[in-house]
């Protein structure tokens, strides 16, 4: 032992301030009261070498009472009259206080544990009585036997007496823990037999008992009661205890039903009968102690405690560390010590708590204390490593050898492992630890891999026939953990930093020997350590500095078990869905595995005619259906088939597993459905939705947010079926996705069908080969979706919702109009023999435009004006195919535009205008503005077309058309837009260029038939002029259209002529033929574009004929020119040229000879004579290719482009 060196100095008390008045260091009173947590002060002890600081969590004293310094002489065998009496000044539970023994109760640390369920597992590193813990520090000083049980829950352990004596007398009458009898017989203790106790040991207990009433005598006088009571008190001491301490250890653990399946209520022999419960912090250590010791106060002394004391027996070390470790745990800063002789009292003396160490006799090191602490714990820690398993702490009497067995394993090896009687406590309190943390919504995250450990192993231990509450409640617990509706960010969430403290692995069962600490058994030990966990072999050890350090490192988070996917997240939540569910369902008492069918539920036959159960038709009834049922929710109503009672706690768990399944599904499907795997979305979303209608039938008033995700689930629904119609070519693969079904499903599938049918949703869930059908269902759940935000008054809280249900309800009746509208273009274009308009397409257009209606409405109650304009800019369209179907139902003798094509017409460009409206301006949505203005030329383009191909002359004057025309062509320019850059400039040009030719062409045209008004064919002429001007302009911009550009060019050349024929004199007629062939010079550039394109393809046969390319055949024509037609442009050119060209030599000879001609005029005669000469001969052979004929135009052309230049600088 260490000398008084080692005691604490009188001033290391004074680090913490006084709470009252009085000497430094000396704790103020504590009011005690036994309903209100106290808060103590904080006691520091120990200066450079031991530290402690104790906080009074709960206190049931009464208020201190000053204790009564007994007059020398009195006599301690004769009882007070106030002996075992309760006493306003000891409270009700005086009798405990004072004359309890210093026996702990089994379960004691539990009680305490259920007291303070936030501490443990986490903060907290012991639970226990201050007895336990003493015991445990004086190990190496002490001969005595050491017999506890220690189970882990989190960091914390908690310790609780194993009176073997106590448990085998037990043994003997119940049967139960007879393995450990015989294990503790056949290895440890072969000669067991119960030791009973001393007389000497009932003598001390009484005088102790007497000198306590005698303290707390108001006169401190000595008042003996008869000898006969006296007598009485005496004698009781062997049995009467005896039966105290066996009524301590509860019945076996055998709890009523109606405690058992409450997992909230206290247990049966697990109450906190402690006087005081405090958090003690000795070192790093930090203890939950539970201590009966009396504490007196007054006077000087606000805080003592008392003891009696024999004078004939000095204090030794272990009496000396007893006093010392109980006033630091209650933090009591002195001690009253009485001295008495054979039970007279002697004298008084007061001893301060840090001068205890250095009493005579009794002197110890407060560090070495210190050591033995963190040691015992550390030791425990590195082999306590399995959460719900009893570990046995032993040393036998006289022994040195500390041994740690776990009798959880050892227990496993006999018949029935419920015989271990703390099984049920450590389940309940692994389950209330874990439900504690899952409160603490503010941080619980951090601690999820704890929860999971907790609960994981608290189901381990409980059996499932009589636990089915607890079991169900942790397996939703369990499923709680993993979050459904948050992003998967997992690595974020919970770091993977292998097992922590709380997360050990389950194959930790085998350690590696250690000679560094000294914890293992090695070959040398007695044949008993295989069983054993770990061994001490010398209690001496314990006094060496960190001679056992703890391998299991306290880490501030835990090892969650991570999940790579939202699959692997989901089907670990239905894992502990379904076994919660088998819980629930194995509780409830049953006629049979199914209900009996519900005569009112019509059997589906599944070889039903798909036509007459899949229609839009049926799908109308089935909702009306649904939404009857809906609205029924809102009245009280209650159909479990299974026999549920409404309010029981099957009941009410069977409602919350069902939603966190119907829940994960829906993930799952989210996720399926974001992979493009439709068939395997469809088929969650059922299960989600069949989930959601046993819900329904079980739940008397649906609250709103089960309201909000049902209305979520039909929307999802209703994308995927959208989705599945959209890509009809992989049904198959679809419909191999939709019926597979794992283990899991079916056995969640087979509990629903326990108490619901599961129909309710079939509507909407099944795998229809029907394209109209899908798009049915699609629509059908949406507008499901509406109707329960609108009856539920969910609209206004939820407007985001509302609105998406909107769009996609307006998207989706687009894609059914289109889909209608397709239908009807297909019947039109396979009419051929009847000519009139069929029944079938007139219906179809009706559909169409009822959807496109529909969905208009849908996105104008949402303002969004880009999706109202292209559902208008599709009913345009439908109006353009009416249009069209009427056009084909005239036939082609003598065909005319007719009224129905113009009034459908109309109506088209009425939608398109409306949807320009909905846009407002270019800037809402360029693309879509652009799309409906190019639509919108498109339909007067076609209309003035068709005008024009096949004038309604029959109806309408030709000026009538005429100018109807012109004004469609001049609107559709007006939409076509040729500024803007964009992959449809080049459309729109051309476009822009079609129109202005064919405006040209009609006045042309109107000028050859007109007779009469002069101003108005000179109109018509100038309007020619500057259509055809225009018209060439933009074909020269394309360079892709050279075909075109030559025949507005050929048509100029021929109103040139028109106009020539009706000129008189030489000089007019000669301007004009000037003029004509300019007009054929200014074709070169078009006869350049098709030389190109003829010299690339002879290239490219060439390279195919070189290469052997057998995929190309030589000869086939690559590029995009119609040969024919510039075979049949070129012939009229080359006419025309020839025409003009001997117009223009007969009149420059004619005009020489009347009045001579200038210079220039015989240079261009000469140039014209050798070009018509040239052309002659190039058009009498026959034989020349394509390519040759227009090298010779060029050739010519090039010729008189240097004649006319010459000729025009002349003139200037």
């Amino acid at each position: 032992m260490e000398g008084t060196g080692d005691s604490l100095p009188r001033g290391a008390a004074a680090e913490a301030s006084p709470a009252g008045g009085g000497d430094p260091g000396v704790l103020a009173p504590l009011k005690g009261d036994s309903e209100e947590l106290k808060q103590g002060s904080v006691l520091f002890l120990g200066g450079n070498e031991v530290k402690s600081s104790a906080v009074v969590k709960y206190s049931s004293a009464p208020p201190q009472a000053a204790f009564s310094r007994l007059q020398e002489k009195t006599d301690l065998k004769l009882p007070p009259a106030n002996w075992l009496r309760e006493s306003a000044k000891l409270g009700p539970a005086g009798t405990t206080i004072l004359g309890n023994s210093k026996k702990s109760k089994p379960f004691s640390s539990f009680g305490m544990a259920y007291d303070f369920i936030d501490s443990v597992g986490n903060d907290v590193d012991v639970v226990s009585d201050s007895e336990n813990i003493k015991k445990l520090l004086k190990i190496p000083y002490s001969k005595s036997h050491v017999s506890m049980a220690v189970h882990r829950i989190g960091r914390t352990l908690l310790l609780d007496e194993l009176d073997i004596q106590e448990l085998f007398m037990r043994s003997s009458q119940t049967g139960d823990w007879t393995w450990l009898k015989e294990f503790y017989q056949r290895l440890i203790d072969q000669k067991w037999q119960r030791k009973k106790k001393s007389k000497e040991h009932w003598y001390q207990k009484a005088i102790l008992s007497k000198f306590l009433y005698y303290s707390i005598n108001g006169d401190g006088a000595a008042q003996p009661v008869p000898s006969t009571a006296e007598q009485h008190h005496e004698d009781p001491a062997p049995d009467e205890s005896d039966e105290a301490g066996r009524a301590s250890w509860p019945a076996p653990f055998e709890m009523p039903s109606s405690v058992s399946e409450d997992p909230g209520s206290s247990n049966q022999g697990l109450k906190n009968d402690f006087v005081r419960n405090i958090l003690w912090t000795f070192e790093d250590i930090h203890m939950l102690v539970g201590s009966n010791m009396p504490i007196f106060g007054g006077g000087r002394y606000p805080a003592v405690s008392l003891r009696l004391r024999d004078n004939n027996k000095p204090i030794n070390v272990l009496t000396g560390i007893d006093y010392w470790l109980d006033n630091l745990i209650c933090n009591v800063p002195e001690l009253v010590m009485c001295f008495h002789v054979n039970g007279i009292v002697q004298k008084y003396e007061m001893i301060k708590t840090e001068d205890i160490p250095n009493l005579e006799n009794s002197n110890f090191s407060t560090k070495v204390i210190k050591d033995i602490a963190q040691n015992i714990l550390s030791f425990l820690k590195s082999n306590c490593t399995k959460e719900g398993h009893t570990y046995w702490l032993f040393k036998a009497s006289g022994s040195d050898i500390v041994k740690l067995y776990d009798l959880t394993t050892l227990c496993e090896e006999t018949e029935d492992k419920y015989q271990n009687p703390f099984t049920m406590p450590v389940a309940i309190l692994l389950y209330k630890v874990a439900c504690n943390m899952m409160m603490k919504k503010n941080q619980n995250k951090k601690y999820y891999g704890t929860i999971r450990t907790l609960l994981l192993n608290c189901v381990k231990l409980l059996d499932k026939a009589r636990h089915p509450q607890i079991i169900a409640s942790a397996n939703y617990m369990l499923s709680e953990l993993f979050q459904l509706d948050e992003p998967k960010k997992e690595g974020a969430e919970f770091p993977l930093n292998g097992n922590s403290d709380e997360s050990y692995s389950e194959e930790e069962e085998e350690m590696p020997d250690s000679d560094e600490n000294g914890s293992y058994s090695t070959s040398s030990d007695p044949p008993d350590d295989n069983k054993a966990v770990a061994v001490i072999k010398s209690v001496g050890e314990l006094s060496v500095p960190e001679k056992y350090k703890s391998i299991h490192q306290i880490r501030p988070s835990c090892a969650f078990p991570v999940c790579h996917d939202t699959e692997e997240r989901c089907r670990l939540v239905l894992s502990y869905v379904l076994e919660g569910l088998k819980s629930v369902d194995s509780s409830i008492k049953k006629d049979g595995d199914l209900p009996a069918a519900n005569p009112n539920t019509p059997i589906p036959l599944k070889y039903e005619d798909e036509s007459t159960s899949g229609g839009p038709e049926c799908l109308e009834k089935q909702m009306a259906l649904f939404l009857d049922k809906m609205g029924s929710f809102q009245k009280d109503k209650h159909s479990s088939q299974s026999g549920m009672i409404p309010g029981s706690w099957q009941y009410k768990m069977k409602l919350q597993l069902i939603l966190k399944s119907s829940k994960a599904y829906y993930v799952l499907s989210d996720a399926a459905m974001s992979l493009q795997k439709y068939g395997r979305a469809l088929r969650y979303i059922k299960l989600a939705l069949q989930c959601h209608d046993t819900y329904c039938c079980l739940c008397t008033n649906m609250p709103a947010e089960v309201l909000l995700f049902l209305c979520q689930c039909l929307t999802l629904c209703g994308d995927i079926q959208l989705m599945l119609a959209q890509n009809a070519n992989n049904r198959a693969a679809y419909l191999e996705e939709y019926n597979y079904q794992t283990k899991e499903d079916h056995e969640i599938l087979h509990s629903l069908h326990r108490e619901s049918s599961c129909q309710v949703f079939v509507w909407a869930t099944d795998l229809s080969t029907d394209l109209e059908c899908q798009l049915s269902v699609s629509c059908k759940c949406y507008e499901a979706a509406n109707e329960i935000l609108l009856f539920s008054n969910l609209k206004k809280q939820n407007p985001e919702q509302h609105i998406q249900v909107l769009k996609r309800m307006g998207n989706v009746r687009n894609e059914i109009g289109v889909f209608y509208m397709n239908q009807a273009a297909a019947v039109q274009t396979e009419r051929v023999v009847i000519k009139s308009v069929s029944a079938i397409e007139q219906q179809l257009w009706k559909k169409s435009f009822s959807c496109f209606e529909e969905g208009i409405h849908n996105f104008e109650s949402i303002d969004d004006s880009t999706n109202s304009a292209l559902l208008l800019c599709n009913t345009g369209r439908l109006m353009r195919i009416c249009a069209q179907a009427h056009c084909a139902a005239g036939g082609d003798f003598k065909r005319e535009f007719s009224p129905e094509e113009a009034l459908y017409y109309n109506k088209a460009i009425d939608y398109y205008l409306k949807a320009l409206r909905s846009l407002g301006k270019r800037e809402m949505h360029p693309a879509v503005w652009d799309s409906v203005n190019w639509e919108l030329s498109t339909t007067y383009f076609t209309m003035a077309t068709l005008q024009q191909d096949y004038a309604p002359l029959s109806r309408k004057a030709q000026e009538q058309i005429e100018k109807e025309v012109s004004e469609a062509m001049m609107k559709s320019l007006k939409y076509c837009d040729i500024d803007t850059e964009s992959a449809r400039q080049p459309l729109c040009q051309y476009r822009a260029a079609t129109i202005h030719h064919r405006l040209a062409s009609m006045y042309h045209s109107c000028l050859r038939n007109q007779v009469g008004d002069e101003h108005l064919r000179k109109q018509h002429r100038v309007l020619a002029e500057l259509h055809y001007s225009k018209a060439v302009k933009l074909f020269q911009l394309l360079k892709d259209a050279p075909c075109e550009l030559l025949r507005v060019q050929l048509e100029r050349v021929a109103f040139a002529e028109f106009q020539m024929s009706s000129q008189n004199s030489s000089a007019g007629k000669l301007k004009t033929l000037s003029g004509a062939l300019d007009i054929l010079i200014k074709t070169q550039c078009a006869f350049q574009l098709i030389r190109k394109e003829l010299l690339a393809e002879h290239e490219q046969i060439n390279e195919d004929v070189k290469s052997n390319d057998e995929k190309t055949i030589p000869g086939e024509s690559t590029s995009n020119l119609n040969k024919d037609e510039i075979i049949k442009l070129l012939g009229i050119f080359e006419s025309r040229l020839s025409f003009l060209l001997l117009q223009s030599i007969k009149l420059l000879t004619s005009t020489k000879k009347k009045i001579g001609g200038s210079n220039e005029e015989e240079e261009v005669l000469k140039t014209n004579k050798q070009v018509y000469s040239l052309l002659l001969r190039a058009t009498a052979n026959k034989s020349v290719t394509l390519l040759a004929r227009i090298e010779v135009i060029l050739n010519l052309l090039e010729q008189l482009t240097q004649n006319s230049e010459a000729d025009k600088m002349g003139i200037r």
